[in-house]
Protein backbone atom coordinates (compact mmCIF):
# COMPACT_ATOMS: atom_id res chain seq x y z
CA UNK A 1 0.00 0.00 0.00
CA UNK A 2 1.35 3.77 -0.67
CA UNK A 3 0.89 5.87 1.80
CA UNK A 4 1.40 9.32 -0.23
CA UNK A 5 1.19 8.84 -4.35
CA UNK A 6 1.43 12.43 -6.59
CA UNK A 7 -0.71 11.61 -9.46
CA UNK A 8 0.07 13.99 -12.57
CA UNK A 9 1.20 16.68 -10.49
CA UNK A 10 2.11 20.00 -12.59
CA UNK A 11 3.27 23.28 -11.24
CA UNK A 12 4.68 26.47 -13.32
CA UNK A 13 6.11 29.60 -11.97
CA UNK A 14 5.82 32.28 -14.62
CA UNK A 15 8.55 31.08 -17.41
CA UNK A 16 9.51 27.65 -15.72
CA UNK A 17 7.47 24.53 -15.14
CA UNK A 18 9.02 23.11 -12.27
CA UNK A 19 7.33 20.08 -12.00
CA UNK A 20 5.76 18.47 -15.31
CA UNK A 21 3.45 15.27 -14.90
CA UNK A 22 5.06 14.32 -11.72
CA UNK A 23 4.13 10.59 -9.86
CA UNK A 24 5.62 9.16 -7.42
CA UNK A 25 4.44 6.48 -5.19
CA UNK A 26 5.68 5.90 -1.33
CA UNK A 27 5.16 2.45 0.14
CA UNK A 28 3.76 3.16 3.89
CA UNK A 29 6.10 2.15 6.66
CA UNK A 30 9.66 2.63 4.53
CA UNK A 31 12.26 5.35 3.67
CA UNK A 32 11.83 7.08 0.09
CA UNK A 33 14.78 8.88 -1.29
CA UNK A 34 13.66 11.82 -3.44
CA UNK A 35 16.92 12.30 -5.31
CA UNK A 36 17.78 15.48 -8.28
CA UNK A 37 19.99 18.03 -8.74
CA UNK A 38 19.52 21.94 -7.20
CA UNK A 39 16.44 23.59 -8.95
CA UNK A 40 15.22 19.81 -10.19
CA UNK A 41 11.62 20.56 -8.48
CA UNK A 42 12.21 18.40 -5.58
CA UNK A 43 11.51 21.48 -3.37
CA UNK A 44 8.81 22.49 -5.17
CA UNK A 45 6.89 19.13 -4.74
CA UNK A 46 7.59 18.74 -0.94
CA UNK A 47 6.02 22.51 -0.60
CA UNK A 48 2.74 21.07 -2.38
CA UNK A 49 3.00 17.71 -0.26
CA UNK A 50 2.92 19.95 2.77
CA UNK A 51 0.19 22.31 1.57
CA UNK A 52 2.25 25.33 1.35
CA UNK A 53 1.32 25.98 -2.14
CA UNK A 54 -0.26 23.85 -4.79
CA UNK A 55 0.04 22.57 -8.14
CA UNK A 56 -1.65 23.98 -11.13
CA UNK A 57 -3.07 20.19 -11.77
CA UNK A 58 -2.96 16.36 -10.64
CA UNK A 59 -3.36 14.58 -6.95
CA UNK A 60 -1.98 14.18 -4.22
CA UNK A 61 -2.96 10.94 -2.03
CA UNK A 62 -2.74 10.20 1.24
CA UNK A 63 -3.03 6.98 3.00
CA UNK A 64 -4.89 5.90 0.50
CA UNK A 65 -7.57 8.59 -0.23
CA UNK A 66 -6.94 12.27 -1.67
CA UNK A 67 -5.22 14.66 0.77
CA UNK A 68 -7.46 16.87 2.76
CA UNK A 69 -6.56 20.02 4.70
CA UNK A 70 -6.31 18.09 8.14
CA UNK A 71 -3.41 15.89 6.90
CA UNK A 72 -1.44 18.17 7.40
CA UNK A 73 -0.91 17.65 11.03
CA UNK A 74 -0.25 13.70 10.34
CA UNK A 75 3.28 15.26 8.70
CA UNK A 76 6.71 16.52 10.59
CA UNK A 77 8.53 18.25 7.85
CA UNK A 78 12.19 19.72 8.44
CA UNK A 79 12.91 21.65 5.72
CA UNK A 80 16.53 22.44 4.49
CA UNK A 81 16.09 26.11 5.36
CA UNK A 82 15.63 26.33 9.17
CA UNK A 83 12.79 28.12 10.62
CA UNK A 84 13.53 28.25 14.47
CA UNK A 85 13.61 31.62 16.09
CA UNK A 86 17.08 32.54 17.19
CA UNK A 87 16.48 35.33 20.24
CA UNK A 88 13.55 32.86 21.86
CA UNK A 89 14.92 30.40 24.40
CA UNK A 90 15.13 27.12 23.12
CA UNK A 91 12.74 25.02 25.62
CA UNK A 92 10.00 28.05 25.21
CA UNK A 93 10.10 27.93 21.75
CA UNK A 94 9.99 23.96 21.57
CA UNK A 95 6.93 24.10 23.31
CA UNK A 96 5.55 26.71 21.38
CA UNK A 97 5.85 25.02 18.23
CA UNK A 98 4.57 21.76 19.30
CA UNK A 99 1.00 22.92 20.85
CA UNK A 100 0.44 24.31 17.48
CA UNK A 101 1.26 20.74 16.33
CA UNK A 102 -1.55 20.19 18.64
CA UNK A 103 -0.20 18.97 21.82
CA UNK A 104 -1.12 20.67 25.09
CA UNK A 105 1.85 22.11 27.06
CA UNK A 106 2.12 19.55 29.84
CA UNK A 107 2.52 16.75 27.16
CA UNK A 108 4.89 18.90 25.28
CA UNK A 109 7.44 19.61 27.60
CA UNK A 110 7.19 15.82 28.75
CA UNK A 111 7.82 14.12 25.15
CA UNK A 112 10.60 17.20 24.86
CA UNK A 113 12.76 16.36 27.95
CA UNK A 114 12.60 12.70 26.67
CA UNK A 115 14.00 13.62 23.09
CA UNK A 116 16.62 16.61 24.55
CA UNK A 117 18.10 14.26 27.65
CA UNK A 118 18.56 11.16 24.50
CA UNK A 119 20.49 14.32 22.56
CA UNK A 120 22.07 15.79 25.09
CA UNK A 121 20.91 19.10 24.71
CA UNK A 122 18.53 19.69 28.28
CA UNK A 123 21.21 22.05 29.63
CA UNK A 124 20.36 24.35 26.87
CA UNK A 125 16.69 24.29 27.36
CA UNK A 126 16.90 27.95 28.67
CA UNK A 127 19.41 29.17 26.36
CA UNK A 128 18.58 31.49 23.48
CA UNK A 129 18.83 29.40 20.27
CA UNK A 130 21.76 31.33 18.84
CA UNK A 131 24.03 30.31 21.89
CA UNK A 132 23.48 27.03 20.36
CA UNK A 133 26.04 25.50 17.58
CA UNK A 134 24.42 24.61 14.02
CA UNK A 135 24.76 20.91 14.95
CA UNK A 136 22.51 21.55 18.70
CA UNK A 137 20.31 24.06 16.49
CA UNK A 138 19.94 20.67 14.18
CA UNK A 139 18.91 18.63 16.75
CA UNK A 140 16.26 20.99 18.22
CA UNK A 141 14.70 21.39 14.59
CA UNK A 142 14.64 17.63 14.06
CA UNK A 143 12.71 16.87 17.71
CA UNK A 144 10.40 19.61 16.67
CA UNK A 145 9.82 18.14 13.75
CA UNK A 146 9.07 14.77 14.91
CA UNK A 147 7.69 15.44 18.79
CA UNK A 148 3.91 15.16 17.57
CA UNK A 149 4.92 11.61 16.52
CA UNK A 150 3.36 12.38 12.50
CA UNK A 151 2.86 9.50 10.65
CA UNK A 152 4.25 11.18 7.70
CA UNK A 153 7.98 12.32 7.76
CA UNK A 154 9.70 14.76 5.26
CA UNK A 155 13.46 15.33 5.92
CA UNK A 156 15.18 17.67 3.23
CA UNK A 157 19.11 17.11 3.71
CA UNK A 158 18.70 16.36 7.77
CA UNK A 159 22.60 15.84 8.48
CA UNK A 160 23.53 19.42 7.46
CA UNK A 161 25.73 20.32 9.52
CA UNK A 162 26.03 17.36 11.53
CA UNK A 163 29.75 15.67 12.35
CA UNK A 164 29.75 12.00 11.79
CA UNK A 165 28.99 11.03 15.26
CA UNK A 166 25.58 12.47 15.30
CA UNK A 167 25.22 11.92 11.60
CA UNK A 168 25.03 8.34 13.13
CA UNK A 169 23.26 9.13 16.01
CA UNK A 170 20.59 10.90 13.78
CA UNK A 171 20.46 8.30 11.23
CA UNK A 172 19.55 5.55 13.85
CA UNK A 173 16.92 8.01 15.36
CA UNK A 174 15.13 7.69 11.61
CA UNK A 175 16.01 4.32 11.13
CA UNK A 176 14.38 3.84 14.86
CA UNK A 177 10.69 5.71 13.48
CA UNK A 178 10.68 3.32 10.42
CA UNK A 179 10.76 0.68 12.58
CA UNK A 180 8.18 1.84 14.69
CA UNK A 181 6.26 2.30 11.42
CA UNK A 182 6.16 5.72 10.50
CA UNK A 183 6.79 6.53 6.57
CA UNK A 184 9.86 8.87 5.72
CA UNK A 185 10.47 11.13 2.83
CA UNK A 186 14.59 11.20 2.48
CA UNK A 187 15.69 14.48 0.18
CA UNK A 188 19.42 14.50 0.34
CA UNK A 189 22.21 15.19 -1.88
CA UNK A 190 24.39 12.15 -0.13
CA UNK A 191 24.23 9.18 -2.58
CA UNK A 192 26.25 6.86 0.30
CA UNK A 193 23.30 7.94 3.06
CA UNK A 194 20.93 6.76 0.11
CA UNK A 195 22.48 3.76 0.34
CA UNK A 196 22.29 3.48 3.67
CA UNK A 197 19.14 3.71 4.72
CA UNK A 198 16.49 4.30 1.76
CA UNK A 199 14.43 1.17 0.34
CA UNK A 200 13.44 2.77 -2.97
CA UNK A 201 14.40 6.49 -4.59
CA UNK A 202 12.57 8.53 -7.31
CA UNK A 203 14.99 10.89 -9.14
CA UNK A 204 13.72 14.32 -10.22
CA UNK A 205 15.44 15.41 -13.03
CA UNK A 206 14.21 18.77 -14.76
CA UNK A 207 11.08 18.68 -13.45
CA UNK A 208 10.53 15.41 -14.45
CA UNK A 209 10.59 11.76 -12.84
CA UNK A 210 13.52 10.01 -14.78
CA UNK A 211 14.75 6.77 -12.41
CA UNK A 212 12.30 4.79 -9.64
CA UNK A 213 12.36 2.01 -8.05
CA UNK A 214 13.94 -0.07 -5.51
CA UNK A 215 17.24 1.32 -4.48
CA UNK A 216 19.25 -2.45 -5.31
CA UNK A 217 16.61 -2.97 -8.26
CA UNK A 218 17.92 0.53 -9.00
CA UNK A 219 21.72 0.11 -9.32
CA UNK A 220 21.33 -4.14 -10.64
CA UNK A 221 19.94 -1.70 -13.85
CA UNK A 222 23.31 0.10 -14.65
CA UNK A 223 25.72 -2.89 -13.33
CA UNK A 224 28.22 -3.44 -16.04
CA UNK A 225 28.65 -6.93 -15.59
CA UNK A 226 31.74 -6.55 -13.61
CA UNK A 227 32.69 -8.30 -11.17
CA UNK A 228 35.52 -8.90 -8.10
CA UNK A 229 37.62 -12.41 -7.41
CA UNK A 230 40.00 -13.26 -5.11
CA UNK A 231 42.43 -16.23 -5.78
CA UNK A 232 44.85 -18.50 -4.07
CA UNK A 233 47.47 -18.23 -6.79
CA UNK A 234 50.49 -16.14 -7.71
CA UNK A 235 49.10 -15.97 -11.32
CA UNK A 236 45.86 -15.34 -12.69
CA UNK A 237 44.86 -17.00 -15.91
CA UNK A 238 43.32 -14.98 -18.57
CA UNK A 239 40.23 -16.75 -20.51
CA UNK A 240 39.55 -14.49 -23.44
CA UNK A 241 36.18 -14.89 -24.97
CA UNK A 242 34.86 -15.88 -21.38
CA UNK A 243 35.79 -12.27 -19.33
CA UNK A 244 38.66 -9.57 -19.50
CA UNK A 245 40.95 -8.52 -16.74
CA UNK A 246 40.49 -4.84 -15.83
CA UNK A 247 42.97 -5.08 -12.81
CA UNK A 248 44.83 -7.19 -10.51
CA UNK A 249 46.40 -6.31 -7.44
CA UNK A 250 48.16 -8.26 -4.61
CA UNK A 251 46.12 -8.85 -1.34
CA UNK A 252 46.99 -10.04 2.46
CA UNK A 253 47.74 -14.15 2.80
CA UNK A 254 48.98 -14.94 -1.07
CA UNK A 255 45.26 -13.59 -2.40
CA UNK A 256 45.60 -12.12 -5.80
CA UNK A 257 42.48 -9.29 -5.74
CA UNK A 258 41.35 -9.45 -9.93
CA UNK A 259 38.40 -7.14 -11.45
CA UNK A 260 37.21 -8.55 -14.61
CA UNK A 261 34.37 -8.34 -16.82
CA UNK A 262 32.30 -10.81 -18.89
CA UNK A 263 32.83 -10.99 -22.61
CA UNK A 264 29.73 -12.82 -23.04
CA UNK A 265 26.04 -13.78 -21.60
CA UNK A 266 26.58 -16.13 -19.20
CA UNK A 267 25.06 -17.03 -15.69
CA UNK A 268 26.87 -15.95 -13.09
CA UNK A 269 27.00 -19.72 -12.18
CA UNK A 270 28.50 -20.74 -15.41
CA UNK A 271 31.14 -17.65 -14.69
CA UNK A 272 32.04 -19.22 -11.51
CA UNK A 273 32.67 -22.69 -12.88
CA UNK A 274 35.33 -21.49 -15.57
CA UNK A 275 36.97 -19.38 -12.72
CA UNK A 276 37.49 -22.67 -10.52
CA UNK A 277 38.75 -24.80 -13.27
CA UNK A 278 41.40 -23.00 -13.03
CA UNK A 279 41.53 -21.29 -9.57
CA UNK A 280 40.89 -22.11 -6.08
CA UNK A 281 38.34 -19.27 -5.28
CA UNK A 282 38.69 -17.38 -1.75
CA UNK A 283 35.76 -14.66 -3.10
CA UNK A 284 33.70 -13.91 -6.05
CA UNK A 285 31.47 -11.08 -5.61
CA UNK A 286 29.47 -8.86 -8.37
CA UNK A 287 30.29 -5.33 -8.66
CA UNK A 288 27.07 -2.73 -8.70
CA UNK A 289 27.81 1.07 -9.41
CA UNK A 290 27.41 3.27 -6.36
CA UNK A 291 23.77 5.45 -6.03
CA UNK A 292 26.15 8.37 -6.71
CA UNK A 293 27.83 6.99 -10.40
CA UNK A 294 24.17 6.34 -11.47
CA UNK A 295 22.87 9.84 -10.53
CA UNK A 296 26.16 11.22 -12.07
CA UNK A 297 24.78 8.93 -14.93
CA UNK A 298 20.83 9.24 -15.23
CA UNK A 299 21.48 13.57 -14.57
CA UNK A 300 24.71 14.43 -16.44
CA UNK A 301 24.40 11.39 -19.11
CA UNK A 302 27.98 10.24 -17.73
CA UNK A 303 28.78 6.57 -19.26
CA UNK A 304 30.05 4.39 -16.02
CA UNK A 305 33.95 3.76 -16.92
CA UNK A 306 35.47 0.75 -15.93
CA UNK A 307 37.72 1.80 -12.86
CA UNK A 308 40.99 0.83 -12.62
Amino acid sequence: MYFLETKQVVKQFTNHRALNSVNIQVPKGMIFGLLGPNGAGKTTLIRIVNRITTPDSGEIWFDGRQMQASDIHRIGYLPEERGLYKKMKVGEQAVYLAQLKGLKASEAKRRLKIWFEKFGIMAWWNRKLEELSKGMQQKVQFVVTVIHDPDLLIFDEPFSGFDPVNTEQLKQEILELKALGRTIIFSTHNMASVEEICDEIALINKSEVVLSGPVDEVRSRFKMNTFNVSVLNSEFKKSPGDYAVISERPGANHLLNVRIRKERPVSNSELLAILTQHHEIFSFAEELPSMNEVFLQVVRGESLEFRV
